[in-house]
């Protein structure tokens, strides 16, 4: 009896009249916003400037995509060059097929050639975007569900997903969700590595190596519970190879640049906004407008008060003035009454005198 599974799309693509809508494509492109979004503010957050990680993923995704398809054709070689194939499906990359290492690879390649056209180390670049490339590939293998590809052995847990199609030789039936598992498992990668970024001050590459390190552990567990064709050496499949190889690479590089090289890069990006810029580097600039408005209100009001001071003083002479002209004028009159008083003596002195003569 069927009591629970993850049912599988009828179609993975909507035709909008002549325009497919497949969902592989979708989840790789939200996958890839998701990871320059999160790469740009790691990015501000260790001084370098708003805009420059898109700026190089630029480069970096149209690299990353040819370096995966690359990959998966090389590796799944039967698939498109053997009897009764047609080579042209290899590239038709909307059906699915996508090798992580070949995109990493590939990938790296454009990143160092934004880079060095932007004059700042690969490395630096490389750390911050290492947990958003994590939540990339959680993101894009949702695009195996919708092609209802790359699932594991036959299972009847309540998890299980049921497979529908038969194309390409699929049998329906219930099986253990791969894709699901990586995906989850890319989740708690990102996680990790910005724990650990904040908690040691990872620099010089070395988070992108965790990164790399942590989800080759997942992918080998993974790949081994995969029953889709592939190529096998020594009995492991040549993912599992690939993933062994890449996880001793990454703990070497983890060591030897902890020993060379210890601590962070105290520059990421010449001539970038300095740390009091926020995330979209508008705060100092608005602060500074704000501070030379206030600035401007205050020299506003101090003209206003001095302008009022002066008045005060003005009005204050002019009422002293009138004061002392009105004192000046009333000591006029007296000295001219005090003079005609004088007058008045010498005139009676002289009519008495004549009259005593007389």
């Amino acid at each position: 009896m069927e009591f629970a599974y993850i049912p599988s799309p009828s179609r993975g693509v909507l035709h909008l009249g002549p325009i497919p809508l497949r969902g592989y494509a979708f989840c790789i492109i939200i996958g890839v916003f998701v990871a320059v979004w999160l790469g740009n503010k790691r990015w501000v957050a260790r001084g370098g400037r708003p805009g420059t990680v898109a700026d190089i993923a630029v480069w970096a995704v149209p690299f990353g995509l040819v370096g995966g398809r690359l990959y998966h054709v090389v590796t799944d070689y039967q698939l498109y060059f053997s009897e009764g194939q047609d080579w042209v499906d290899a590239f038709k990359i909307w059906e699915g097929g996508l090798g992580i290492w070949g995109a990493i690879a590939l990938g790296a390649v454009g990143a160092w050639i934004g880079c060095r056209r932007r004059g700042i180390p690969l490395p630096a670049w490389a750390d911050a975007l290492a947990p958003g490339i994590a939540l990339a590939q959680a993101i894009g293998r949702w695009g195996n569900w919708f092609n209802q590809e790359l699932y594991g052995r036959e299972t009847d847990l309540p998890w299980a997903l049921h497979i529908t199609s038969v194309t390409d030789g699929r049998e329906p039936g219930y099986y253990h969700p791969t894709f699901l598992y990586e995906s989850l498992w890319c989740i708690g990668v990102a996680v990790l590595v910005i724990w650990a970024d904040r908690r040691f001050k990872l620099g010089h590459g070395r988070a992108f190596a965790l990164y790399v390190a942590a989800y080759c552990v997942g992918r080998f567990w993974i790949e081994y519970m995969r029953v889709d064709e592939a190529h096998h050496f020594l009995g492991l499949r040549l993912n599992g190879w690939t993933s062994i190889v890449v996880f001793l690479l990454a703990v070497l590089y983890i060591v030897l640049s902890a020993r060379s090289r210890p601590g962070r890069e105290e520059v990421v990006e010449p001539n970038a906004p300095d740390d009091d810029t926020d995330e979209d580097g508008a705060a100092v600039d608005l602060d500074k407008k704000s501070e030379d408005e206030k600035s401007g209100d205050e020299k506003s009001g101090d003209d206003t008060e001095a302008e009022a001071v002066d008045a005060d003083s003005a009005e204050e002479k002019k009422k002293t003035k009138a004061e002392t002209k009105a004192e000046t004028t009333a000591e006029a009159s007296e000295e001219a009454e005090a003079a005609d008083k004088a007058d008045d003596k010498v005139e009676e002195k002289d009519e008495a005198g004549s009259a005593k003569k007389s």
